[in-house]
């Protein structure tokens, strides 16, 4: 019986970094999923370097193209969106 109430501060210990770690930092990484697995077409986004474009094509697989400027396209690896700053709103058909 001593063993086990040894290991109860252990388990209490483990139970609140779960609390306050664990979960949230996966509630945010889900968060960010939906948000790069949301992007169309026209949304406007910064990158983790900082780089504000508006999104050109949203390649299958990992890649998004931004257009940076009039003459400026480059590729970007989906996950490395850190904001949306506007949304389009999809074409009525």
């Amino acid at each position: 019986m001593e063993a086990i109430g040894q290991f109860i501060p252990l388990i209490l210990i483990f139970a609140i970094m779960y609390l306050l770690l664990i979960r949230p930092q996966q509630k945010k990484l889900k968060e960010h999923r939906a948000m790069v697995d949301a992007l169309r077409r026209g949304d406007q986004v910064v990158t983790q370097g900082g780089l504000i474009g508006k999104v050109a094509k949203v390649k299958d697989g990992d890649e998004i193209e931004l257009d940076l400027s009039d003459t400026v396209r480059v590729r970007v690896v989906k996950s490395t969106i850190a904001q949306v700053l506007s949304k389009t709103e999809p074409a009525e058909s």
